[in-house]
């Protein structure tokens, strides 16, 4: 099946960059740039190509009936952006609770233009001790994957800086919506 996707999405033009770090067995996964809901879908079929079960946080609004079935059968999970539900805490033992893991993070939290990343996943990362691999999809070459492995200062202002520099190569399907610095 793996290989059907991957050729599925060649027939679109597309090309996932299998290259991925094959020793981390659990990770934060920060993705960016975040400009469109084609974003979650390449996402998903880049992480079922490479045989990554990813886990998605997504706004509970959209987890109505019959789409919340699917979302959670891809992995996804229902957050209430506008309570103090301790989420750092609830993702953070989903990682204790599992050998493999990765939870994916769009640190814009929109698809619309937003120079204050989210830090979330930065917190998350923290807490439960696990690396934070940072990934991308680009429009301009229709390529996703993973870039690299980044390893935190402790300081977050300027480690969310450098990951933004490294990412804002990068083109979203609405570049003007994108990282910019």
């Amino acid at each position: 099946m793996r290989k059907i996707i991957h050729f599925l999405v060649a027939c679109f033009g597309w090309k996932i960059d299998l290259n991925r770090p094959t020793h981390i067995k659990k990770g934060v996964v920060v993705m960016a740039p975040h400009t469109s809901n084609w974003d979650f879908v390449l996402g998903r079929l880049a992480f079922y190509t490479m045989g990554i079960k990813g886990r998605y946080i997504m706004k509970k609004e959209i987890f109505i009936f019959p789409l919340n079935i699917f979302l959670k059968a891809l992995g996804a999970i229902p957050v209430d952006r506008h309570k103090n539900n301790n989420m750092v805490k609830q993702v953070a033992t989903l990682f204790e609770k599992t050998d493999s893991l990765f939870v994916v993070f769009t640190p814009e939290g929109t698809r619309d233009f937003n120079p204050n990343w989210r830090k979330g996943f930065y917190y998350i990362a923290q807490e439960a001790r696990v690396p934070i691999l940072l990934s991308y999809i680009d429009f301009s070459t229709k390529t996703c994957g993973f870039h690299s492995l980044f390893e935190p200062t402790g300081n977050i202002d300027h480690d969310i800086q450098k990951i933004k520099e490294i990412l804002s190569p990068y083109k979203g399907r609405f570049p003007e919506k994108g990282i910019i610095l």
